[in-house]
């Protein structure tokens, strides 16, 4: 390049505008994070998020609040005292009711993966735990169903306490349904809908009737 050869370069060039890092103003919650709080604090911060899950499930409609801060800490409440009040069955083989407690815990965590499995390969859009999450906390009316089951079944068995347990679960059962599918409608296809709530309908409807069928020894 003999072109190049005349070009002269100065080394007075000014270089003109200011070259600087933006800093932004610093706060002192920046240096705040959750290992720095007392063991009171982060307790009562996650009992309150549990208590709100609870409540969106009470009240059930679409909402991210289940989805948005998932935890299995609900989930795993619920199905150890669904699972403690159906032990003591007739149906259980030895007095302790140790296999129905084992029965009633592997039947729901297995469900609540092979229904999350189904939705992610309908191309649902959550997350795998958090799917989990919303199939756990919505077990939670199946569970205040067996509270008053085993209430009615200490008054006395008989046609009438049939008759009061029959609408007891059915009631819990549809309002397990309608609030797991109003968590979870809007993230699987809409063309896919049918295919993620007829699992979920089998999911709460073998629990209902291990509740329904529950009779003391």
């Amino acid at each position: 390049f003999p072109g190049l050869a005349d070009v002269s370069i100065s080394q007075d060039i000014p270089v003109e505008g200011e070259i600087t890092v933006p800093v932004g103003s610093h706060s002192p919650d920046e240096d705040y994070s959750t290992l720095d709080e007392p063991v009171k604090d982060t307790i009562l911060r996650d009992l309150k998020a549990v208590g709100k899950k609870f409540v969106h499930v009470m009240y059930p409609k679409k909402s991210s609040a289940l989805l948005r801060d998932w935890d299995l800490w609900g989930p795993l409440v619920l199905c150890v005292s669904l699972a403690l009040m159906l032990q003591g069955g007739s149906a259980d083989s030895k007095d302790d009711g140790g296999p129905q407690f084992a029965e009633v815990f592997v039947i729901i965590w297995f469900g609540a993966v092979v229904i999350t499995l189904n939705s992610k390969l309908l191309g649902g859009t959550i997350s795998f735990f958090q799917s989990l999450c919303v199939l756990g906390y919505c077990v939670m009316p199946l569970t205040v169903a067996m509270l008053v089951c085993r209430l009615v079944l200490l008054a006395g068995g008989g046609t009438i306490s049939f008759i009061i347990r029959l609408i007891v679960v059915g009631a819990m059962f549809g309002w397990s349904t309608l609030a797991s599918t109003a968590f979870l409608a809007d993230s699987q296809p809409p063309n896919r809908k049918a295919l993620v709530v007829y699992p979920i309908f089998l999911f709460y409807f073998v629990i209902s009737w291990m509740i329904l069928t529950f009779t003391p020894q």
